[in-house]
């Protein structure tokens, strides 16, 4: 499909990153990992797709500043323009060969999203998006899913691990949720799990404990797919609170309901 300027630059940086990763991923067993906390891997293909996305879009965007999962912020010259850059999202899925990972992108203008990018190079699956100009895969037009009850619906969401998250609280929501729902997924990787609402292969999502790269393309793809993302209150502030509810107008609505119960055990 015909891309605009800025898209064009952010495709050729994710493809390119999406290269070096797919060639890591056939030798994974040779990577050197590191570990940043308890259950929080950083591999060399992270690095190196970082350096690949981060050399791209310098040179085709000159002065914009970053935020980027294993470099953090870096203040460039143009204060108005902010990539927000998680190179593999989904590393321990990479780390065991399961081929469910990817890249984001997104560009920030003045705060407000503009441009958006998701590459699964294991599928070869581009989600891309820009403000006002719809949601595609590759080159089809993506729409959220029409269901409009949670027990037809499939649910994605993300569940926490060894050092992460609230478990107890977690295991709650799941049980507020999954008693209403057709089925729950647990992907591992949360900008795919919302691309995958953009393109109506699951009816909703939530999750907390994000960062702001693991969410940020996939919120613009939502919108501009004509979905409902927002933090657990309905409000906007999910890249400061690092919660996500997503889905069409009804389920969306639906879902803060049930994930608003009171969180407290219910009996078995």
């Amino acid at each position: 499909m015909a891309y605009s300027a800025l898209m064009r630059v952010m495709v050729e940086a994710a493809r390119k990153a999406g290269r070096s990763l797919s060639r890591d991923f056939g030798e994974v067993q040779n990577l050197q990992v590191s570990m940043k906390g308890p259950g929080d891997y950083v591999s060399q293909a992270d690095r190196k797709a970082e350096e690949i996305i981060f050399t791209e879009l310098s040179r085709a965007r000159p002065g914009y500043s970053f935020l980027m999962e294993e470099r953090g912020a870096v203040e460039g010259e143009d204060s108005q323009h902010r990539w927000i850059v998680d190179p593999l999202d989904g590393t321990t899925n990479f780390l065991h060969g399961i081929p469910i990972f990817a890249i984001s992108i997104a560009l920030e203008r003045q705060g407000q999203l503009q441009a958006a990018l998701v590459y699964n190079p294991a599928m070869d699956e581009l989600y891309t998006a820009e403000r006002g100009g719809g949601a595609f895969m590759n080159d089809r037009r993506l729409r959220v899913a029409g269901r409009t009850k949670l027990s037809d619906s499939v649910i994605g969401t993300g569940i926490p691990h060894l050092g992460r998250g609230h478990h107890g609280n977690a295991l709650i929501e799941l049980r507020n949720v999954m008693g209403e729902v057709s089925g729950i997924r647990r992907m591992g990787a949360a900008a795919l799990d919302l691309a995958y609402v953009a393109a109506g292969r699951l009816d909703g999502f939530w999750e907390s404990g994000l960062s702001p790269w693991d969410m940020a393309a996939g919120l613009l793809l939502i919108r501009e797919a004509g979905g409902f993302a927002s933090d657990r209150e309905g409000g906007q502030d999910m890249l400061e609170s690092g919660n996500v509810v997503a889905g069409n107008e009804t389920i969306h609505r639906v879902l803060l309901r049930q994930l608003r119960k009171p969180l407290t055990p219910r009996p078995a």
